[in-house]
């Protein structure tokens, strides 16, 4: 038989198949054990989203056979045998409660230690949680994360809830363990640096409103301001100088006045900001150059301003379509209509009024609906889904129609009122006329910036041109 086989082959015999093993055997991916230490409501919350990743999780309790309902699947031991079990683990506890931390110094060494605690206030203790609990447990690593997420939060999923989780540490490898435990749950995790950032990261869910102080402050100052300037030209004026009680106008008329032109000053206030930086550039010959503190501040809280602005444009909507409904209108309607049927009296319709009232109403439509459109693509999931340039013609091109329209909508509103003495109460301006003088200006800078000759030497400046020698300008002109 030796004789019948070719040359240079083994001796040995290849089989044709290979023997294989159970499939359910090798697939089964093995599970990574996580630990967690608390089973309060962050706690049981975490594990739940753990369990649905693909984790094995196994709970440690001061009370393993009496801490409460916990998921489906987990796991509960004493602290000492969770902790020995697991490389890494959850600290779902508070700083008071790291007593019980001491006595687990052996169980610990060496172990990824995630805090996610949080104070009650800021500057509550000397140093933060984490560096604290580094202290307690010098021979573990710890990493601070998923502090600023919430219960809900995590039993909802990313998609409803925050999608970053920021975290910090001093040693990498524990932070790469944290970061892929957060990658598989379905979060975006930001490296603020080393274990020291941990104060920032604890002060985030203390924050109320930051960048909303502001444009919070500035509608809480023109509302009650207006309210005020209105209620003496329309109520006082009326008591004092012709006896007549018009307080019931104070609930809808007054309001309805106030707040579009809250809405329209706020309005222009998010694109004045951009109409100053454009002539800070376009006099420095620069943009390399940092824009003054106070008009950082301004331009970061446009999105803000442009919401609340929305919010009482949206309000100015609701209080107009109910004036047709109030007592007031409908009974000065009726005695119109009853003296003129006793006078036989009938009114011709004067066509300009008519083109005056349907451009108004036409107007107010038109920047409302682009105002929501503003609105609506200012929501992180909307201007995620934007390119660049989508979202800057829309906020932009689009923002500048807006505050046309709706400063149109109140020259239309206005008319030849200004022109008429008793319009003027006691000296002062009716409240549209002050609503017109900012968009007014914005308006009239933003025509100045579109020139040719201004725009070109602004679009020069942006893509990185600069006045060398802003002395001579006999070379180097910027509108040249």
């Amino acid at each position: 038989m030796s004789a019948d086989r070719p040359s240079g082959t083994s001796n040995e015999v290849k089989p044709e198949c290979v023997s294989m093993g159970p499939l359910g055997a090798a697939t089964v991916p093995v599970q990574e054990l996580l630990c967690i230490f608390g089973t309060g409501d962050f706690g049981r919350s975490l594990g739940q989203r753990l369990l649905q990743s693909g984790y094995k999780v196994i709970y440690g309790s001061r009370r393993p056979h009496s801490c409460g309902p916990l998921p489906e699947g987990a796991e509960v031991r004493s602290h000492a045998a969770a902790a020995e079990s697991a490389r890494v683990i959850f600290l779902c506890i508070h700083r008071e409660n790291y007593d019980i931390l001491e006595t687990l110094k052996n169980q610990l060494k060496g172990k990824v230690l995630i805090d996610v605690s949080n104070n009650l206030k800021k500057n509550m203790y000397p140093e933060t949680n984490a560096e604290y609990l580094q202290k307690l447990i010098p021979e573990a690593q710890v990493v601070k994360a998923f502090n600023t997420l919430s219960a809900w939060g995590l039993q909802n999923g990313p998609s409803d809830a925050n999608k970053q989780v920021y975290l910090c540490g001093s040693s990498a490898e524990a932070k790469q363990a944290v970061t892929e435990v957060a990658t598989k749950l379905g979060f975006a995790v930001l490296d603020r640096g080393v274990l020291t950032a941990a104060r920032e990261l604890e002060d985030f869910p203390l924050q109320l409103f930051p960048e909303w102080k502001l444009p919070l402050w500035l509608a809480f100052g023109l509302t009650t301001v207006l309210f005020f300037y209105l209620l003496i030209r329309d109520i006082v004026y009326s008591y004092v100088e012709r006896g007549e009680d018009r307080s019931f106008r104070i609930m809808l008329s007054l309001a309805n006045q106030v707040c579009p032109i809250v809405s329209l000053i706020m309005l222009s206030l998010c694109y004045l900001p951009g109409v100053i930086a454009a002539f800070v550039q376009l006099y420095r010959g620069t943009k390399y150059q940092r824009f003054p503190d106070w008009l950082d501040r301004w331009m970061l809280c446009r999105k803000q301003l442009g919401l609340l602005a929305l919010g009482f444009a949206s309000l100015h909507v609701l209080y107009s379509l109910v004036i047709p409904l109030r007592f007031y209108v409908r009974h000065r309607i009726a005695v119109s209509t009853i003296l003129k049927f006793k006078e036989n009296q009938t009114t011709e319709l004067d066509t300009t009024v008519a083109w005056r009232s349907d451009s108004f109403y036409a107007t107010g439509i038109l920047g409302f609906g682009l105002f929501l459109l503003l609105g609506i693509t200012s929501l992180p999931s909307v201007s995620n889904a934007l390119s660049w340039r989508e979202f800057s013609f829309i906020q932009s091109k689009l923002g500048y129609l807006t505050l046309f329209f709706c400063t149109f909508h109140t020259y239309l509103y206005g008319w030849s009122r200004f022109l008429n003495p008793s319009s003027y109460k006691w000296y002062t301006p009716p409240g549209y006329m002050l609503s017109m003088v900012v968009p007014t200006l914005v308006l009239i800078l933003k025509q100045l910036i579109i020139l040719p000759c201004v725009d070109r030497s602004l679009t020069r400046i942006r893509r990185g041109w600069e006045r060398t020698n802003p002395a001579d300008d006999s070379k180097l002109s910027l509108l040249t």
